[in-house]
């Protein structure tokens, strides 16, 4: 019997399947392959106790892709869910979150939440010159009034959609409002730290309807790049696309480069944006620095003679020469 988990607690996994939810453990075999199966992933299940609904899981089947955080499977787009007001919009997390969609080449849908606060008309004008420019969809909503459901609903269809964002902005709240219950739990934003509180402690599906699905995940904040190389977050940022074509450098970075192209087209990339990525930048070089530092260890395992390049052995490795073998016998006989 095939099936897909659809949550994970502990060391039990909870798969949705044609007699309903199973619960199942990895089979010894996948523990010894350090197989990871996470919340998303179709399975194979054996062993199967239809009265007590246990079974082992044997494989994963049919992944399409993977995402490492959340650690979610088989995932079709991200809702990036950010409030207008309390907590305030964070432009350099929003675009932490875009990036990350854009490494993964995963679709980014912005929902911008919370418009039923007053006073936000500047930011959704704000938003829109920004985002919708470079090509992002942007739907605002009120899980409060239930407003921008009705246009967020379609874009769920026949998806399995991850709603991710900072812990406070409202996914559990929307995602009660798609569901048209009160499944999940909320709680309102920390009047102490002006911060969201988490409600969501693990990734979960649910389903929507047939074929739609949503992936509730506990609210994140601490993406960083500190795993590229400089020259590859470019990739990760659209207003750069045209730039490269013109630049003159091959591996510009657009940042203090002299004749970069860059310093004539800035009033054509959003401030913000461009803040987000210079900093991002500054932790792939860091990264860079990084992995030169430990080229540079490596490198000092090997000498070089003649022009040839030798591994060199270890002192604890390495036989002790004839003639230092002839003083050591010469000292014991002394």
């Amino acid at each position: 019997m095939n099936g897909r988990v659809i949550k994970i607690f502990s060391d039990f996994y909870y798969v949705e399947t044609s007699i309903g939810v199973i619960e199942a453990k990895l089979k010894t075999v996948l523990k010894k392959q350090n197989l990871d199966v996470v919340t998303g992933d179709f399975v194979e299940l054996d062993s199967i106790d239809i009265n007590s609904k246990q079974a082992f899981i044997s494989g994963v089947v049919n992944r399409v892709n993977l995402i490492k955080r959340p650690k979610v499977a088989n995932v079709s787009q991200f809702i990036i869910v950010s409030a207008l007001k309390e907590p305030d919009l964070d432009y350099e997390q929003l675009d932490r979150y875009i990036a990350h969609c854009e490494y993964h080449k995963i679709k980014p849908i912005l929902c911008f939440n919370k418009e039923d606060i007053n006073d936000t008309e500047y930011l959704k004008k704000k938003i829109t010159e920004i985002y919708s420019k470079i090509g992002y969809q942007i739907i605002f909503t009120s899980a409060l009034k239930k407003t921008g459901i009705n246009e967020l609903e379609p874009i769920l269809k026949n998806n399995t959609s991850i709603l991710c964002g900072a812990s406070g902005v409202g996914k559990s709240s929307l995602i009660n409002a798609i569901l048209k219950s009160s499944i999940l739990k909320t709680l309102p934003v920390s009047e102490k730290t002006k911060r969201g509180v988490h409600t969501t402690r693990h990734c979960e599906l649910l389903e929507i309807d047939n074929n739609s699905f949503i992936v509730d995940t506990p609210g994140f904040s601490h993406l960083k790049f500190d795993f590229l190389l400089p020259i590859e977050v470019q990739n990760l940022f659209r207003e750069f696309s045209s730039i490269d074509k013109s630049c003159k450098y091959n591996n510009c970075l657009h940042i203090d480069e002299e004749g970069c192209s860059l310093t004539s087209q800035i009033k054509n990339i959003s401030e913000s944006r461009y803040l987000s990525y210079k900093k991002f930048i500054n932790e792939a070089k860091d990264y860079e620095q990084k992995i030169s530092v430990e080229s540079l260890k490596n490198e000092s395992k090997v000498k070089y003679n003649k022009n040839k390049i030798l591994t060199k052995i270890s002192s604890k490795k390495r036989n002790v020469s004839r003639k230092t073998n002839k003083q050591n016998m010469y000292k014991k006989e002394m």
